[in-house]
């Protein structure tokens, strides 16, 4: 048996015994209190772009390290949702592109486990549809509020800020459209 031994390696080279430091970033208390006050919304973000719960926790974690990386370079922090959405979506995208279909010749097909739910997910769908196309109807400023409350999370201040209104507009205009979105004949069959 032969061993093969590379002589024209410089003798700087480093020792294998050697332990390479990893970077070192700074802590960012910022992003701390960030994380802890949106995750919840963006976990939702990223729900929405995965099938399995657990594969949108892994996709927001590796958006939030990423956004960590850059911390010092985000200009905005006002836009921190939409950077951080960026990176979900981008994430998503690589991997969707990276991913690798393997499939394997059985005698019997897997039967998946059941999930418990509180109905038939039809029946969910079909409810979740005619939820959207209620809220359609409404007009875009009660629509928009709806959306900022409910789908995105927002406090009554967040959403008063966000759309530039006062916090009793918000209040009145959300009631009103709850009170349209009760009306609705499509959602009343529904119940």
């Amino acid at each position: 048996m032969t061993t093969i031994v590379c002589t024209s390696a410089p003798e700087a080279a480093t020792p294998a015994t050697q332990v390479l430091p990893y970077p070192s970033y700074p802590s960012y208390p910022s992003f701390s209190s960030y994380v802890k006050a949106r995750q919840p919304v963006l976990l939702r973000t990223a729900r929405s772009l995965t099938a399995n719960p657990c594969d949108a926790e892994d996709l927001l974690q590796t958006a939030l390290a990423k956004t960590y990386v850059a911390w010092e370079r985000i200009e905005d922090h006002r836009a921190l949702d939409g950077y951080v959405r960026r990176a979900l979506l981008n994430t998503r995208t690589s991997q969707w592109r990276k991913r690798k279909v393997d499939e394997f010749a059985c005698d019997e097909l897997p039967e998946p486990e059941p999930v418990p739910t509180g109905g038939d997910p039809a029946e969910q769908q079909a409810l979740h549809d005619a939820m959207w196309r209620a809220i359609m109807k409404l007009p875009a400023r009660q629509r928009a509020m709806v959306v900022l409350r409910y789908y995105e999370d927002l406090s009554e201040v967040q959403t008063a800020e966000v759309l530039g209104v006062s916090v009793g507009t918000v209040k009145s205009a959300v009631s009103r459209a709850l009170g349209k979105l009760r009306e609705d004949p499509e959602l009343g069959l529904a119940r």
